[in-house]
């Protein structure tokens, strides 16, 4: 299904641009990640235990709200005592075990547990409901179900219970009509209310197991066997499960650390959803392929929670969507934080105003903090920035492309755009996911000649920067114009009383689509949705100012920190009706 690059030497001779960061086709919007560096063709137990014989005494998984504190060496002896209960219960190679959980030390160790059996982890959002699981589970064939007990206002024993038809608790095993693949459920607790078995209970039987040999195992697993399924946001239909390789998360997490220069010296904050990417590829895994320490906050973000483990713990680097660094730093002057250790870190998620990326820098001491770019499907940076670019290339472009990629931008007739122009951006390379479980036909559309079409439009300079510019999904067309809802988004963000604005397209009888902003007030700011219109008044054109502006508190978001902007549209369908 992936098409494997070419390391010939013509590329490189046609290119007008190279450095660091590889190579710009003559004039093109076609660049290729540099290639000095050897992709690892390893699998994530090989690196899991490479790390752990390097490093075995150094700190491995903090919790400083609750005082745990793992080394690599007793990392690795709890996963080896879950991945052989795991193994008892029945748990083999290939099975799909899923986890719906939030962040907590039973996430780590299932995912390291999992990979040593050579199981294929699925991530089930922590929000969904039963009807979202039920479709989950059913979608990849799980064998497993490892589960919170609750988490905010979702009681996932109930809402399983309510999927299951019979359960012992003794042995785990379940019985579902519904979920057939289903016969595994463990629940994450040191004992169990009776319904299902606890994970506790799978500790204690590894513990005595002697028929799991996981070296045996270990060995017979392959770097493109698939080790991990995340579902997309399903913003175009039902969530797709994207099936990711060792290959393609280890290289990935690797050069990820590469980029914000991670040594086994470092210690990485995770207030980030650990289910999603950005937490248990980038950041997990990113922390095994440096010997860096992992370090946990609580079950979800809370700003006094991350400040708290990032002083207490001393981190080095901090991952975040720009919204979870403006509510820290609404705190900072308030509460007592020493970030005198801080020094890197990723925003990702959403786009970063200059004013939030020059805070971060002096307030919270990350002068090398860096921006991703990605998709779940390419496991899932292809574009980074380095820790030593400027300021202005951090926050209006994504950086440069990652090693061993190649990246293009096409026009609607499939052509490679000059650079400069705006066209669909296209990732080719180690990273391009196997495909989505269960479904060719969307497989096939989305990844053509091993070029994945992210459907994100972008911009590349003649240094290989690159800009994204929207979605074409997301575009606005009004009245024939073509408005992408990112540009108004930057621009209102240069406001000095907005601290965040999401901008969509709603129905127009005249126009077809017409803008809409919601926005939120800085702290202790007051505003107007006529303010907001004299600032963009004679600054933007007169077809993107906002016909509608609502000012909010708070707006929908997903786990990952990321707005939902179908949601608002809803809400701002509803609220424009009853007001005629």
């Amino acid at each position: 299904m992936k098409e494997t690059m070419a390391k010939g030497s013509e590329f490189a001779k046609s290119s007008a641009a190279s450095g660091r960061d590889g190579f710009i086709e003559s004039g093109t919007s076609h660049v290729k990640g540099e290639s000095e560096l050897d992709l690892w063709y390893k699998t994530v137990p090989e690196i899991f235990k490479a790390t752990v014989d390097a490093w075995a005494d150094r700190p491995a998984l903090i919790v400083p709200k609750s005082g745990i504190r793992l080394t690599w060496r007793e990392l690795d002896e709890e996963t080896d005592v879950v991945a052989r209960g795991l193994f008892k219960v029945g748990v083999r190679k290939g099975d799909r075990i899923g986890i719906w959980s939030p962040n907590c030390v039973e996430w780590v160790t299932t995912q390291f547990a999992t990979a040593k059996l050579g199981a294929i982890l699925v991530n089930i959002n922590p929000a969904y409901r039963r009807n979202e699981l039920e479709y989950a589970l059913n979608k990849v064939g799980c064998k497993a179900l490892i589960l919170a007990r609750r988490f905010k206002t979702s009681d996932y024993v109930s809402m399983l219970g309510e999927l299951v038809d019979d359960a012992n608790p003794e042995t785990g095993a379940v019985k579902s009509e519904q979920v057939p693949s289903l016969q595994l459920a463990i629940e994450i607790a040191s004992e169990t209310d009776g319904r299902f078995m606890p994970y506790g209970h799978v500790r204690e039987v590894g513990k005595s197991e002697r028929g799991c040999d996981l070296e045996a195992i270990a060995a017979s697993l392959h770097h493109d066997d698939p080790i991990n399924i995340q579902f997309t946001s399903g913003t175009t239909g039902a969530p797709k499960g994207a099936t990711l390789t060792h290959m393609n998360i280890v290289n990935n997490a690797r050069f990820v650390m590469d980029r914000i220069r991670f040594t086994e010296r470092d210690l990485l904050c995770l207030p980030v959803p650990l289910y999603h990417c950005f937490g248990m590829a980038m950041g997990t895994l990113g922390c095994v392929t440096k010997g860096a320490a992992i370090v946990l906050c609580g079950e979800a973000f809370n700003a006094k929670d991350t400040l708290f483990a990032l002083t207490s713990a001393g981190c080095t680097g901090l991952y975040a969507v720009p919204t979870m660094f403006l509510d820290m730093l609404d705190l900072i002057g308030d509460g007592d934080c020493d970030l005198v250790s801080l020094r890197t870190g990723i925003m990702a998620g959403a786009p970063c105003p200059i004013e939030v990326m020059r805070r971060v820098i002096d307030e919270m001491n990350m002068r090398e903090v860096t921006i991703c770019y990605g998709m779940t499907e390419t496991a899932p940076v292809s574009f980074q920035s380095h820790v030593d670019d400027p300021i202005g290339k951090k926050v209006a472009t994504v950086g440069r492309i990652h090693p061993h990629l190649e990246v293009k931008l096409v026009d609607e007739s499939g052509r490679t755009v000059p650079v400069g122009q705006e066209g669909e951006l296209c990732t080719r390379g180690y990273s391009v996911m196997n495909g989505y479980w269960g479904d060719a036909a969307m497989t096939e559309e989305c990844i053509r000649g091993g070029w994945m079409h992210t459907g994100d439009v972008a911009v590349l300079d003649d240094e290989g920067y690159c800009r994204v510019v929207g979605r074409l999904k997301d575009m606005i067309i009004r009245g024939g114009e073509n408005i992408f809802p990112k540009e108004i988004e930057d621009f209102l963000f240069g406001h000095p009383d907005v601290k965040a604005a999401q901008v969509f397209g709603i129905p127009d009888e005249r126009y077809g689509e017409i803008v809409c902003a919601w926005i939120i007030p800085r702290k202790s700011a007051t505003l107007s949705p006529e303010d907001i219109k004299q600032f963009c008044e004679g600054e933007i054109a007169h077809f993107k100012i906002p016909a509608h502006i609502r000012i909010v508190e708070e707006m929908p978001m997903t786990v990952t920190g990321k707005p939902q902007k179908f949601r608002m549209r809803e809400q701002m369908k509803d609220l424009l009706s009853k007001r005629r």
